[in-house]
């Protein structure tokens, strides 16, 4: 079998199935389920004493307003905790070193972001096209420059993540043959 240095970064198949949808979703089997004795089982009390020490350290630096986000951030990290420190198992694939994995977490944040920016402070966000102090003639240029940017941003932060986190197992395989 001829294999070149990014087949390790392809998503493995077992009988025809993405193990990817595997090691999304096993995460989800590691949180308990409600039933009666819930509210007194220890590790259901630890789980939930880690998700407000989580939730509140990620909200103390936001306002009142920036709560009504606790949920899907901190859903999110936890997500991302437990795939990545799956995919530190022996014979496991993290999901995270796949382009599509990062591009759909990425961009619908960024769209979340950049939409709530534009409804809550229209002006603000606007603003952020133009630098300040530009002269007259190079203004339209600018702002289709900047828009072309931000609507890159994504694409770029994603491309950029995924390419860190295949960095390493790559120069471990370079080092290793």
């Amino acid at each position: 079998m001829n294999l070149s240095f990014f087949d390790q970064f392809t998503s493995p198949y077992l009988l025809g199935i993405p193990l990817i949808l595997l090691s999304v979703l096993f995460p989800t089997l590691l949180f308990p389920t409600p039933n009666n004795r819930w509210v007194t089982n220890r590790l259901s009390t630890l789980q939930l004493w880690l998700l407000n020490l989580i939730t509140k350290q990620l909200m103390i630096p936001l306002s009142k307003k920036g709560h009504k986000w606790a949920l899907i951030l901190t859903s999110l990290m936890i997500l991302l905790l437990t795939i990545n420190l799956l995919g530190l198992l022996p014979y496991m694939f993290t999901p995270t070193t796949q382009l599509s994995m990062n591009m759909a977490l990425a961009f619908p944040l960024w769209l979340a972001t950049l939409l709530t920016g534009l409804r809550n402070q229209p002006t603000t966000s606007l603003g952020h096209l133009l630098p300040e102090g530009t002269p007259t003639p190079l203004i339209p240029a600018l702002i289709m420059i900047e828009t072309a940017s931000l609507l890159i941003r994504s694409l770029a932060l994603g491309v950029r993540l995924t390419a860190n986190l295949t960095a390493g197992h790559l120069l471990i395989q370079l080092i290793s043959t």
